[in-house]
């Protein structure tokens, strides 16, 4: 007899499953549940910490979290770019400015990152907070710290060049 709020867990789980059958081989796994008598849960379970466990020995904390700020912000780019909406095209570039500044940074900065204890778990918080819908953090950032110290640049860029007078 299982804990209620484990079967709870367990359902919501194979909710999830079910939502994506494809890309979670639902029917795999139903396969393994009827063959074995286990809830296609745990065959889940073992095989996302399988897979974690294999990037973290391969990368450590640095694959991991460049692994999470990419993945996702990745598909909803595609889905950007099919989509007739201009507004999620906006927020992913924006995004991708952010991430492409933050990653130069840290590889110019990266002996200081030893120095700084759960940087790693502070970096995927981080990009959660840019490119979660309900915070839309990249755009703050971008705002605020890119814009004002790199729009004077490229203005100057832009600028027309005197041209000669002719007599």
């Amino acid at each position: 007899m299982t804990h209620p709020q484990v079967t709870q867990a367990i359902q919501k789980v194979d909710e999830f499953l079910a939502g994506y059958p494809t890309l979670c081989q639902y029917d795999r796994l139903r396969d393994l549940e009827k063959k074995t008598g286990q809830p296609k849960v745990y065959f889940f379970l073992a095989f996302v910490t399988f897979l974690s466990s294999i990037v973290y020995g391969l990368g450590g904390m640095k694959l991991v979290s460049d692994i999470f700020a990419f993945a996702y912000p990745a598909y909803m780019s595609f889905k950007a770019i099919d989509s007739a909406d201009p507004t999620d095209d906006t927020q992913w570039l924006t995004y991708w400015v952010v991430f492409a500044l933050f990653s130069i940074v840290e590889n110019v900065m990266s002996f200081l990152v030893s120095w700084i204890p759960f940087y790693f778990v502070i970096k995927c918080t981080f990009f959660m907070w840019l490119y979660h819908p309900k915070f839309m953090g990249a755009g703050l950032v971008y705002k605020q710290v890119i814009k004002p110290f790199v729009m004077p640049y490229l203005q100057a860029f832009e600028q027309p060049k005197p041209q000669k007078k002719e007599e």
